[in-house]
């Protein structure tokens, strides 16, 4: 008879700490989990013409169990515009005239900054950080996801100092990606496909924004599991009923982690179960 064990679940990390203003270079909203546990951050991009405001209202109203939410802002300022519009990358010419090819490294950077506090100076591993744009927001999210993924294999390959030998830990992946209707922007070729989950929601063209089969093809070559969902054509261009969020919360409930509740015990036979 197997010997077995009990041992109280653990509470650390159970609150994370509060992003700080002085280590993120744009304006945020953030609201820690309902529930008093923080195991997942949700973090909201906005599209383009937008602020972060309704974004953070729906990160709030999502009500995502064990999640806090972080609503960033784009940082440009869409020129030649009286209200409050920001854009993630320089996405117009001096005509006023969309930029076909647009350069999105000064976003990525700005999200890499982010990433950088969130992981070392407030606890968060990347695998439980799930990222969610619409549009031009959720090209950001998609292009982040493989410059981290580049990121983490680039690691793998270093030398360990003094050994001669190659590193040899894992490299970590996202918790994952919504976007809606938000494209890849590059065409990238990676050593191998990015493991972080996808999931593509989209109202299939005349509909704009919309994606296009090559955009679909794109991502699929970039990231090992894409889900495809296509909306209703006639419709805003964010999901508008229960119906067309329903996906979208079925993929987070396939995805978010769930911590055990404080003063709840883990049986245990010769190993911790897995949290």
């Amino acid at each position: 008879m197997s010997e077995v064990h009990l041992k109280e679940a653990s509470a650390s990390n159970r609150v994370k700490k509060t992003p700080l203003e002085s280590r993120i270079p744009t304006p945020f909203y953030y609201s820690p989990s309902d529930d008093g546990t923080d195991e997942n951050l949700l973090v909201l991009l906005h599209g383009l013409g937008d602020t972060h405001i309704p974004f953070s209202k729906l990160g709030r109203q999502l009500k995502l169990p064990q999640s806090a939410t972080l609503a960033l802002r784009a940082p440009e300022k869409i020129p030649f515009l009286y209200e409050e519009a920001y854009q993630w990358y320089t996405s117009f010419n001096q005509l006023g005239e969309l930029i076909e090819r647009p350069n999105p490294t000064p976003a990525l950077e700005l999200v890499s900054k982010v990433f950088k506090h969130l992981i070392e100076d407030c606890a968060w591993p990347s695998d439980k950080i799930h990222l969610f744009g619409f549009a031009q927001g959720g090209s950001v999210a998609l292009e982040f996801g493989i410059k981290f993924w580049r990121e983490q294999l680039e690691l793998g390959k270093k030398l360990i100092p003094n050994s001669g030998e190659t590193g040899t830990s894992t490299p970590t992946s996202l918790g994952s990606v919504v976007s809606i209707s938000g494209p890849l922007l590059s065409y990238p070729t990676l050593s191998a496909l990015n493991p972080t989950p996808v999931i593509a929601v989209y109202r299939p063209p005349p509909a704009e924004p919309s994606l296009s089969p090559g955009d679909l093809t794109a991502l699929r070559k970039a990231f090992s599991t894409v889900r495809e969902v296509k909306l209703a054509i006639k419709g805003p261009g964010m999901p508008s009923s229960k119906d067309e969020w329903e996906p979208i919360m079925r993929f987070w409930s396939e995805r978010l982690n769930r911590r055990q509740a404080d003063g709840l015990y883990e049986v245990m036979s010769g190993m911790t179960t897995p949290r």
